[in-house]
């Protein structure tokens, strides 16, 4: 904290200027839970086509994604996780405490510009899957083509801004009973559209083994051609772009807000259900519904888009996991780009600000585009905050090893770091000037781009004043910390008992929920395994599609109500106490 903040009571300050307390602290599973929901959304559609369309060869895939999403994990654990867990405080908090004020606005126009992108690409995704309810042509082109493709667009983006702004918390609930239902949707779309696809290869709908699934995936799906005909990318692009996908959280550290919860440094390995069953699970089985998709329409893969894909793959059902995926993905981060819109304007309510940003995303959103081009985009994105990560990772971990005074910028009570800024600033000319040059490829743009802030940062800060020592100001720090523990614990005293709803009608919506999702992978299993011919296939496909969507409605009901009551359980329990 800065002096100015030491001096104030501690319970006048705000929760998120000081750590996490001990008994708000969470077990793996939470985290399990929590990154397996963030990390299978509506985009996965637009990257599992994007590695087809690449002409990614089928051997790349199934190791560069291995490979890529692992180095992810080690990311989020050995560099993330960390430093969140030894300071308890979010990236933006921690970063006023070592680089001031003016570093904290210049970092929050960066979140509003990277969110307010993400949040119009979902927008577009989920306008793709009602286009295709109103037989509204596919949106190829970087503009529109088509004025109603815009007006739905105006019409999903105007519900997308009203719930971020007043009905946030409904929709971050809701999100979390989606992990579940999105990750057995992606697994049975590729075994709906299997025996389309064995059926156009090897002349049968049914596999003999794995060398017949390697055959098939590589004549139909990642053939090593790109759109054009052309030799595509290879291996060591395939695992920088599953790295650097998402550099805005691990090496960017946005995640330290998550992260801050965790109770151990380990649980940044939990970060693996998001990357290995999301992230690799989810575009492997993505590239194979739009190869299927493309057979079954005749179309190329680079004229469809995710309602395309998902209709043919998954029915009705498909057309909801596109809708619910992306405007739940929309909804998190327009409210991000409001609350970093808000940090800056601070006059202004986060309603007024999530408004305005989400009118500029409207807009942008109108363009298809934004999510055509969602993979070079997220990576730019990524080398726009990978210098913050950068100087966050110099002063934590760096600074006390080669006598640096960690919170100096804090001790002096500076509202400006100039080797923060300039660090930020020489980081993005450096990694865009690599970028223009074309010495690298632009997924590993963000690893020499880390190493030199990192240089520059150090070299200046020893100048500006990090070499000094200031044992009064570390005193006072420490003591102002205890007295925040003290405060915590004694918080911690006064909260309620944790009950956990047990009543038989939960537990029995809790089994109907899972059952539905049961049934739906047993119709796709009974359609992969069990197609004798294509006639069989269109019939046990067919059943799919309607018992499917029937099992959507009933999870969804199930599961939301079961949440509900437990929420009501407990807001009992804290009327009581």
């Amino acid at each position: 904290m800065t002096s100015q903040t030491q001096n104030i009571s501690i319970g006048n300050i705000s929760e998120e200027q000081l750590p996490i307390p001990k008994h708000k602290l969470k077990g793996w599973t939470h985290f399990l839970g929590l990154y397996a929901g963030e990390h299978v959304a509506a985009t996965e559609f637009v990257f599992g086509a994007t590695f087809v369309a690449l002409g990614a060869t089928m051997t790349d895939i199934l190791l560069g994604l291995l490979i890529g999403n692992i180095l992810a994990v080690l990311s989020w654990t050995f560099i993330t996780t960390p430093i969140a867990v030894e300071t308890r405080l979010s990236l933006y908090t921690y970063l006023q405490k070592i680089a001031g004020d003016s570093m904290t606005k210049l970092y929050n126009w960066a979140n509003v510009i990277i969110f307010t992108v993400i949040s119009a690409a979902m927008i577009t995704v989920s306008a793709t899957a009602v286009r295709f309810a109103f037989d509204i042509p596919a949106q190829l082109n970087w503009y529109p083509t088509n004025p109603w493709f815009v007006a739905i667009v105006l019409a999903v983006g105007f519900i997308v801004v009203l719930v971020a702004m007043y009905g946030f918390t409904a929709v971050s609930n809701f999100s979390g009973i989606c992990a579940p239902w999105l990750l057995v949707m992606f697994v049975s779309g590729p075994l709906i559209l299997m025996p389309a696809l064995a059926d156009s290869v090897i002349g049968q709908t049914t596999l003999s083994g794995w060398a017949d699934f390697m055959h098939i995936g590589s004549i139909s799906v990642w053939t090593g051609l790109d759109s054009s005909g052309e030799p595509g990318i290879g291996l060591l692009e395939v695992i920088g772009f599953s790295w650097a996908a998402n550099t805005i959280t691990h090496v960017g550290l946005i995640d330290m807000a998550l992260l801050r919860y965790a109770r151990k440094r380990s649980y940044g390995l939990c970060t693996s259900a998001g990357m290995l069953f999301g992230h690799y699970i989810a575009w492997i089985s993505a590239g194979i519904m739009g190869a299927g998709t493309a057979v079954i329409v005749q179309k190329s893969i680079v004229e469809l888009d995710p309602g395309d894909v998902a209709y043919q793959a998954l029915g009705l059902s498909g057309l909801v996991i596109v809708i619910v995926a992306g405007w739940t993905t929309a909804n998190a981060n327009l409210y991000r780009a409001g609350l970093a819109a808000q940090a800056i304007f601070k006059n202004h309510s986060r309603n007024k600000t999530t408004f305005t940003v989400g009118i500029v995303t409207v807009c942008i959103a109108c363009f298809p585009f934004v999510f055509t081009k969602l993979l070079p985009l997220l990576t730019y994105a990524g080398l726009l905050v990978v210098p913050v990560g950068a100087i966050v990772f110099a002063e934590h971990f760096i600074f006390p090893r080669i006598g640096l005074t960690r919170y100096w910028v804090a001790y002096r009570q500076l509202t400006h770091s100039r080797p923060a800024v300039v660090a930020w600033g020489l980081g993005l000319v450096f990694g865009f000037g690599l970028n223009a040059l074309d010495i690298l490829s632009f997924y590993y743009l963000f690893i020499p781009t880390w190493f030199f802030t990192i240089i520059i940062y150090t070299f200046m800060a020893k100048r500006h004043g990090a070499a000094e020592k200031y044992p009064e100001e570390q005193a006072k720090m420490e003591e102002f910390n205890q007295r925040v523990e003290q405060h915590q614990a004694a918080q911690a005293e006064l909260e309620p008992e944790v009950f956990k709803d047990i009543s038989m009608l939960t537990k029995l919506l809790r089994v109907i929920s899972i059952t539905s999702l049961l049934v739906t992978f047993a119709l796709a299993c009974n359609t992969m395994f069990f197609s004798a011919d294509i006639p069989d296939y269109e019939v046990n496909r067919d059943l799919f599609f309607t018992v499917a969507f029937v099992c959507t409605l009933i999870y969804f009901f199930t599961a939301y109500w079961a949440m509900q009551r437990k929420k009501m359980t407990a807001g009992l329990i804290l009327q009581d106490a």
